[in-house]
């Protein structure tokens, strides 16, 4: 399988705020962000490894701004590290200001997807060489990630986790 970039992956959705998507403070559903979200790290992985996805976790979201009616959403995703048949796709959401166009950082997330073939069962999948620093970071960062929700669920012995035991030493 050939190496490939998050570069490959990268996928950029933008939609408006509309009235039904809203709750009582006239700001967007968190649930809808989440929809939203999905989405676009749904394209981003499937383009990554070419093959039918289906959404593993939801590992973390950072609701950090509110997001008001009428505002342009612009969610950017990108697969940040693949394993064998999974991979984990970071996404940036942005809020575009009306008058001046100035785009805002106002939530993150990170997704966990698995790659299946027709009948369900997961498939390999290629590697992912990052290039930039934050890509880098982001790569080394998936590991950790990984090893502890593993760790969590009881998949890995505390012990194994390599990555997770660096950091406090």
């Amino acid at each position: 399988m050939d190496n490939r970039t998050p570069r490959h992956s990268f996928t950029t959705v933008t939609d408006l705020v509309l009235p039904s998507e809203t709750n009582p403070l006239n700001n967007l559903f968190g649930g809808e962000l989440l929809a939203r979200m999905d989405r676009a790290a749904s394209i981003a992985a499937r383009r990554h490894c070419r093959r039918v996805v289906v959404t593993a976790s939801v590992n973390h979201v950072a609701f950090s701004r509110m997001i008001p009616l009428g505002s342009v959403v612009t969610i950017e995703a990108q697969v940040s590290r693949a394993f064998s048949s999974s991979m984990e796709v970071y996404m940036d959401v942005f809020i575009e200001d009306r008058e001046s166009g100035e785009r805002t950082k106002a939530n993150e997330a990170i997704y966990s997807f698995v790659a299946v073939d027709d009948t369900g069962r997961p498939v390999q999948i290629p590697s992912i060489h990052p290039e930039s620093e934050e890509e880098k970071q982001r790569y080394d960062a998936a590991l950790r990630r990984k090893q502890l929700s593993l760790v969590l669920a009881g998949k890995m012995k505390a012990k194994d986790a390599t990555e997770l035991k660096a950091l406090f030493e």
